[in-house]
């Protein structure tokens, strides 16, 4: 059964920095690409970045690119999400996802595995 468990959430001042970390378990992880997201109240989950399973390849949503920086460590069957320049729209849950195949695309249809969720609120 495959799990997947996101930390490392909370509350930031506008500006401030934050990494989110997903530990992944259940299947072979540098055999699968994985994907942030995040939903704040009210609105649909949104992609935020997507990596290949060797993680040589990464997408970015237009709203993250160059703020946050998706990454992964297949040793430890982890993945990261570094997230700078905050600001009070980013505030949400965020979740990470693993997919049966790597779009390099912001197509929801490959992901098969959801965690929870962390919350991040940025504050003013």
């Amino acid at each position: 059964q495959v799990q997947l468990v996101e930390s490392g959430g909370g509350l930031v001042q506008a500006g401030g920095s934050l990494r989110l970390s997903c530990a992944a378990s259940g299947r072979t992880f540098s055999s699968y690409p994985m994907g942030w997201f995040r939903q704040a109240p009210g609105k649909e989950r949104e992609f935020l970045a997507t990596i290949s399973g060797s993680g040589g390849s990464t997408y970015y949503a237009d709203s993250v690119k160059g703020r946050f920086t998706i990454s992964r460590d297949n040793a430890k069957n982890t993945l990261y999400l570094r997230m700078n320049s905050l600001k009070p729209e980013d505030t949400a849950v965020y979740y990470c996802a693993s997919a049966r195949y790597y779009t390099g695309t912001d197509s929801l249809v490959p992901y098969d595995y959801w965690g929870q969720g962390t919350q991040v609120t940025v504050s003013s």
